[in-house]
């Protein structure tokens, strides 16, 4: 089913655009303004009747939602003059008024939020042209996100030699490496590990092949001091390449990236009840940003303007637990604004955060109603598995079918996880195939995208499944009822020592993905 909008819906863009955003000192969150009269509001919100998970659901009415995606696609083509299309990529004029956006709301609310920024460094990049020859041959590839350049962003050309292993330790570079373009082999460790190994070795470019059938396109992460220019290829353009070269054949190549890799300052935007108790918070979370190719109506407008809808509803209660939200930045980059906040949370308010729930593409058009599958068998933290029964429970109650997709890095509650707080999600689905399976589970077309938009321009207003964003809303809104009423069953938290930190570290999770981009 594809949304139908009304025009008079339409919020007037002036109220959406401010000019532009201030920078306060960060890490810490900065107040966006007092609180008139704190004990006013906590009187007012306290007799609103207790909040629990049937009555916050029953708030969700889909016309609201299909007028903040209105809003939002009406944000993201103020950035048209600038990009040439409607998008709302960190540092992008329509991304700083997605930000203003949700802060108006929250302060139109009679004081019953906290409402705060954060502040933090964000690594963007772009890649302009980029080609590579080995031999005679042109060979397919694609240049690794936030890739440096080829040195003066020019070709080079050198000879071409292979790694030990792969490429994982600096021994696995001989005296050959120095000068050269290296082939690496795709396995056990960050593609950014192997360009720093490579660099350190003084090759002039490293491709890194697919260790696993078909192309291989990845990002190489922060921004280290030897990185190289960097590419990703197949494994079945590698293999005649190796075979050669294991026969003693000496083969020449040459290289070109001309790439951009920038810091900027982006923030992330924090709610938090004034009601509750502050020592026992339910947080959630969406991320304000698109990708640079489109406005990110469903990628993750149906998420975060999820969580401003069930924000605005949540109002009509008192809460007896504190309800935290947030609005990500820079999760298109690689989960940078939940990473930054969960990495800067000192050890008491780690352990106030009950649970973290992750909401990130809630109305794909070929949806799936899928539930991140958190388990205690696979380490994760105490709570996980109990937040991923809620969510089977939640959808049987909502009538509907489920399926599981894998803890494997894809979106923000990776950092929350590397912190040692329970998290959990649910999601419609990308860029994966649908499977006939699933068609007879949820309908929709096998073989074909979850998202046939994802990342793309066509992720606009015709990109949302009213149906699913429906479905997926309510449940939101259950998760927040339930557990700001209550944490009865769900797991304590209790604080660590320093030996059970450096367990949880040593056994932390190797993510395949941070974010959309592969890492590994």
């Amino acid at each position: 089913m594809y949304v139908k909008f009304n025009p008079t819906a339409l919020i007037p863009l002036g109220l959406l655009v401010t000019s532009a955003f201030s920078s306060p000192t960060f890490p810490q969150q900065q107040p966006l303004g007092p609180n008139d009269d704190l004990s006013a509001a906590l009187r007012i919100h306290s007799k609103k009747p207790s909040v629990d998970a049937e009555s916050l659901a029953a708030t969700i009415e889909t016309k609201n939602l299909l007028k903040r995606a209105y809003a939002l696609y009406n944000i993201a083509k103020i950035s048209e003059l600038e990009f040439g299309h409607p998008t709302r990529v960190i540092g992008s004029k329509g991304h700083v008024a997605t930000v203003e956006y949700v802060k108006r709301i929250l302060s139109s609310l009679g004081g019953y939020y906290n409402v705060s920024e954060q502040v933090f460094p964000a690594v963007s990049g772009y890649i302009y042209e980029s080609h590579l020859v080995i031999g005679h041959q042109v060979v397919d590839h694609r240049a690794m996100s936030l890739t440096p350049p080829t040195k003066n962003k020019d070709t080079v050309f050198a000879g071409v030699v292979a790694a030990k292993n792969d490429g994982c330790l600096e021994s696995d570079f001989g005296e050959d490496a120095k000068g050269a373009i290296v082939l690496i082999e795709r396995g056990s460790c960050p593609f950014g590990q192997k360009s720093e190994n490579a660099g350190k070795a003084g090759a002039v470019a490293a491709v890194v092949y697919n260790n696993e059938p078909g192309s291989l396109s990845g990002t190489l992460g922060t921004p280290l001091e030897h990185h190289v220019a960097t590419f990703g290829i197949s494994r079945e353009d590698a293999l005649p390449i190796l075979e050669k070269l294991k026969a003693g054949e000496e083969i020449d190549g040459s290289a070109y990236i001309n790439s951009e890799v920038n810091v900027i300052k982006t923030k992330n935007v924090i709610a938090q009840t004034v009601l509750g108790d502050p020592d026992n918070c339910v947080m959630l979370g969406g991320h304000s940003d698109s990708v640079e190719e489109g406005p990110g109506v469903n990628d993750d407008g149906s998420g975060s303007m999820t969580l401003l809808e069930v924000a605005v509803q949540l109002t009509k209660f008192s809460v007896n637990n504190c309800v935290r939200f947030a609005w990500w930045s820079g999760e298109e980059e690689g989960l940078l604004g939940s990473t930054w906040y969960a990495l800067h949370l000192t050890a008491e308010e780690n352990q106030k955060i009950r649970l973290f729930m992750d909401y990130d593409m809630l109305a794909s058009v070929n949806f799936a109603y899928q539930i991140y599958n958190a388990t205690d068998a696979e380490g994760d933290p105490k709570g996980s598995e109990e937040l991923r029964n809620f969510y089977i429970e939640g959808y049987k109650g909502l009538g509907v079918n489920y399926t599981f997709i894998p803890f494997d890095g894809r979106s923000d509650y990776v950092g929350f996880i590397e912190a040692g707080i329970p998290a959990g999600g649910v999601a419609t689905g990308a860029e994966g195939i649908k499977t006939p399976e699933e068609v007879e589970m949820f309908g929709g077309k096998a073989g074909e995208w979850y998202d046939p938009c994802y990342h793309q321009l066509c992720d606009d207003l015709t990109n949302l499944d009213e149906k699913a964003w429906n479905v997926n809303a309510r449940l939101v809104a259950k998760s927040v009822g339930k557990y700001a009423e209550s944490f009865e069953g769900f797991p304590e938290r209790t604080p660590e020592d320093a030996e059970v930190k450096a367990a949880r570290k040593e056994s932390a999770k190797k993510w395949k993905y941070r974010g959309n981009k592969l890492i590994m």
